[in-house]
């Protein structure tokens, strides 16, 4: 099925995502809308969150997607449950995904959660682990200042540093062997998330398990795109590297700029759309 992928967040982060859908799918065209307008999710209200939701899976899907990935934790979160009742396509979010690597992962049955706070107070993580493994025990913890020290670009020096072990040596005390990264921006800081937790902890990446997800349901439902199919970049179009485009409700520049770092490569082309909310 040629149709396009659809995934959106409430800015850069979700590229995280898309970056490993694209390691396991080359082949899918994917179209990528942050919500940079109203970012971030994080700290708004779930009447928000769902409002804001509900407009961005609305544009994709009038796009033509075939498959809806909300690449947003605090979007997964609250506005979930709401988004299935909107659009009639397969909806992935990122919470059972890693939920789900979670409690595969884990050998002593007791697992973190780090995220923003609206993901953390909303407890979809922890619900979602009870209900797959009532016997697993959760830490959960909000690390606020990790997106805009990310978002700066300061991932690795003194700052961050200290900062992430202010948050995360209380959760590596209580004796955790799973660690999930419950917001799109935390695969950026895997080396010094590590390096605070440990060896003996194993860091879950909902990225790349909701890029395992929608692998399975594409085949399950017989929706891949034909490989090796040929798409060229139109100059002043909004399609980056083949097989993307890319959307932004405001400030396409600095979506560029900082779209790199979480992508792995430079966004040529991105195009701002208004609607109402």
């Amino acid at each position: 099925m040629e149709r396009p992928i659809g995934v959106f967040d409430s800015g850069v982060g979700g590229l995280t995502v898309c970056s490993q859908i694209r390691n396991y799918l080359p082949d899918e065209q994917i179209i990528y809308f942050g919500d940079t307008a109203h970012l971030p999710y994080g700290t708004k209200s779930k009447r928000q969150i769902v409002r804001f939701s509900s407009a961005a899976a609305k544009f994709l899907t009038n796009l033509g997607i075939k498959l809806l990935v909300v690449a947003c934790n605090s979007s997964s979160a609250v506005a979930l449950a709401a988004l299935k009742q909107q659009v009639k396509l397969p909806i992935i979010g990122v919470i059972d995904s890693g939920a789900e690597e979670a409690v595969r992962a884990t050998s002593n049955k007791h697992i973190g959660v780090i995220g923003t706070r609206a993901t953390i107070e909303s407890e979809a993580y922890q619900g979602r682990i009870a209900r797959l493994d009532p016997e697993v025990s959760v830490v959960a913890k909000a690390c606020p200042l990790f997106v805009p020290l990310v978002e700066e670009g300061r991932t690795s020096d003194e700052v961050m540093w200290l900062v992430a072990r202010e948050y995360l040596e209380p959760i590596r005390d209580e004796g955790i062997d799973t660690l999930i990264l419950g917001c799109t921006h935390y695969p950026l800081l895997k080396d010094i998330i590590a390096r605070v937790m440990g060896k003996e902890v194993k860091l879950i990446d909902s990225a790349q398990a909701v890029a395992i997800q929608v692998k399975e349901i594409l085949h399950r439902r017989k929706m891949f795109a034909s490989p090796g199919r040929k798409r060229a970049s139109k100059r002043g179009s909004s399609r980056g590297k083949a097989g993307m485009k890319f959307y932004v409700s405001d400030w396409p520049e600095n979506f560029k700029e900082l779209g790199k770092r979480f992508l792995g490569e430079e966004i040529r082309f991105v195009k701002e759309v208004r609607f109402d909310v």
